[in-house]
């Protein structure tokens, strides 16, 4: 769990905090009487910085951490499978400050000049690409992301087929295949990457954190949900949702590769991406 999940409590941050406006809003662990910080939180007019709050004002903690997901079903997930339940995410929200808009600006014009330098030609979109997760190798997430991913052959393909086409700009981080020949900003923090995607079209990649700041941004994306997890559990109406439609589907495995998973690879296709990339354009 990371970003995403961040960002999926801020709208109900907000409108507590609305309501109470004298109140300090906080996430975390109510029970444990701990709370989270999050980059995702910071500007934020609704959300408290826990690390730094006022002695002297009341303080709400919104119980909401990793063993309390709205879209898990707990009681028949086991310690290798999640099994899911229906939810509708609301878009959440993102503050940023002049300085990460301004740095963004300055990466889209670096990513303009790269292309003018290329193709001396007009682009039709300009697109933010994000083909691995940051947890792709870590010790604890590492099956999961790699049931979840599309695949760096896919993505590959799908690249060669559009970096004529469109202006593409890649997420960089330490996890990042930076082979596929498009323009791959120095490395960024998650925030200023989600300034970036503001100054794009849309967004393409797998389900995950940066699907989630499309939609605070509002701006569309085509996602890969393979058959890990379904859209019914965490899509978002006006985002193209690419799902693999099985009887196995969605399978929710993160405590071993899944064969499941990987017929979803194979089953969705390149021209798959580019209809729903055609459709938004």
């Amino acid at each position: 769990m990371g970003y995403g999940d961040d960002l999926l409590i801020t709208t109900l941050a907000s409108k507590i905090k609305k309501k109470n406006p004298e109140r300090q809003i906080i996430i975390g662990d109510a029970k444990e009487r701990r709370a989270f910080h999050s980059p995702i939180y910071e500007n934020s007019p609704y959300i408290s910085d826990c690390r730094n709050l006022e002695q002297n004002k009341p303080t709400q903690i919104i119980d909401y951490h990793t063993r309390n997901r709205p879209y898990i079903d707990y009681k028949n997930s086991t310690n290798s499978k999640y099994v899911w339940r229906k939810f509708k995410p609301q878009p959440g929200q993102l503050f940023f400050s002049e300085e990460e808009k301004s740095e963004a600006k300055k990466i889209i014009s670096k990513a303009k000049d790269y292309w003018n330098h290329k193709y001396h030609k007009n682009y039709k979109k300009i697109i933010f690409l994000e083909t691995s997760s940051t947890k792709i190798n870590s010790k604890q997430f590492s099956v999961k992301q790699k049931n979840l991913n599309w695949g760096e052959h896919n993505w590959l393909e799908l690249i060669n087929k559009i970096k004529e086409d469109y202006l593409i700009i890649q997420s960089v981080h330490q996890e990042t295949k930076n082979n596929f020949e498009i323009f791959t900003p120095d490395n960024m923090s998650f925030r200023l990457a989600c300034a970036v995607l503001n100054e794009t079209d849309f967004f393409v990649g797998s389900h995950g954190g940066f699907g989630h700041a499309a939609a605070a941004l509002n701006k569309k994306a085509i996602l890969y949900f393979g058959g890990w997890i379904s859209p019914e559990t965490m899509a978002y109406d006006f985002h193209e949702n690419i799902y693999y439609q099985h009887k196995l589907s969605p399978c929710g495995e993160y405590g071993t590769k899944c064969d499941h998973c990987e017929e979803a690879r194979k089953s969705i296709t390149v021209d798959t991406f580019i209809k729903c990339i055609n459709k938004i354009s």
